[in-house]
């Protein structure tokens, strides 16, 4: 089936007993013993979160799915599963979530990492160690949307023994097929562009087998205990659903408004895949199907020009996360706190499903101030 298809039929069944089209919100924590159904306890299973795994799953073309309730129990899942004294490989630009996770908590248990520049192949093969059992891989990054060559950085992973696993929160399934590019395992905070409301929080790790790295995954879930609530699952689903649609008006504006920026003269870099002008085009281009609705922008003046702009939008709502469908924009640096590695004079912008006229005004009566 082609994806738009699976995004409305993943995961869902039609109500044997009522008919009904749309899946039942299971809110019970519990379920009875002996009855004909799998369930025991919310946190090991729930109806609504096996629906989403089963729908998650498809949607990336893997084998299995693990649903959390937030992208960064996800993420963390990955690494949790690594044993003490394994050695990781990260990119210098990864999340800042992910870069203190890794660092600093997993550091004090016994993890081993190296940060390197992904888009260097020759600088990630050389990061390898003989204890790498895992290369991670964001992208387009965030913020500054460096493209990686996932066939090509999977080709050294396994060459090293190390699995590929993959954020594509960015790029979304529909964009980037991260495990058909050879990454073992596709993360994604589908609090984002998979929700695409802005009402909920979650993640997911699909993995191309069921292995024993698999079964750690799905222990941390399990005993850990950073489930999503069926509630979350369902609306999850709900957006889902049309997510192919959403994507292609985000890229759409996106495009626009990144094509608007870097002809302005308050604006001196735009970071945005999809133009020509940025590094990792040719990479984008080959690897994704279009190049998404995030972008990020450096203006002229430094940070407090930056953080003038944000103040002065008005369509484009001053707040942190992205990937719905109303357009944010952030002052990035000071919200990553004093170990942020991003520009002071970038914002960083989700472009939303407003009319891209509207927009294009709005950052231009912004930046306008700056002249």
């Amino acid at each position: 089936m082609r994806i738009e298809t699976i995004a409305i039929q993943a995961g869902r069944d039609i109500d044997q007993q009522t008919g009904a089209v749309m899946p039942a919100i299971h809110l019970s924590t519990t379920f009875v013993r002996g009855n004909e159904g799998e369930f025991v306890y919310s946190r090991s299973d729930s109806p609504n979160r096996r629906a989403l795994e089963q729908c998650l799953t498809q949607l990336e073309g893997g084998a299995a799915g693990v649903a959390f309730g937030s992208g960064m129990a996800a993420m963390a899942s990955v690494f949790q599963a690594l044993r003490h004294g394994d050695h990781v490989v990260l990119p210098d630009d990864t999340y800042f979530g992910v870069r203190e996770l890794v660092t600093g908590l997993l550091a004090d248990w016994g993890l081993q990492h190296t940060m390197v520049d992904m888009t260097d192949l020759a600088a990630v093969k050389a990061a390898m160690q003989p204890n790498t059992k895992l290369v991670w891989v964001e992208t387009p990054s965030n913020p500054m949307l460096k493209v990686t060559d996932i066939a090509a950085v999977a080709d050294i992973a396994h060459n090293g023994g190390a699995k590929l696993g993959v954020d594509g929160t960015w790029a979304t399934p529909l964009l980037q097929h991260s495990l058909a590019l050879g990454a073992d395992i596709a993360a994604h905070s589908t609090t984002k562009y998979l929700g695409g409301h802005s009402d909920l929080t979650g993640g997911v790790v699909v993995v191309n087998e069921e292995d024993g790295f698999y079964e750690r995954i799905r222990n941390v879930q399990q005993i850990g205990g950073a489930v999503p609530s069926g509630f979350d699952c369902w609306l999850l689903l709900r957006g889902i659903r049309t997510l192919p649609y959403r994507m292609r008006g985000h890229c759409a504006n996106a495009m626009k408004v990144a094509q608007f920026l870097e002809d302005h003269p308050a604006v001196h870099t735009v970071h945005y895949p999809g133009l020509e002008s940025h590094p990792g085009h040719e990479v984008a281009r080959r690897q994704m199907d279009d190049f998404g609705g995030m972008l990020s922008v450096q203006v002229v003046g430094g940070g407090e020009k930056a953080d003038a702009v944000a103040s002065r939008t008005k369509i484009f709502a001053r707040a942190t996360s992205l990937g719905g469908v109303e357009s944010l924009i952030e002052h990035r640096a000071p919200v990553e706190g004093p170990t942020t590695r991003t520009p002071m004079d970038l914002l960083r912008v989700s472009v939303g499903l407003e009319h891209p006229d509207d927009l294009i005004e709005d950052l231009a009566q912004a930046l306008a101030g700056n002249r």
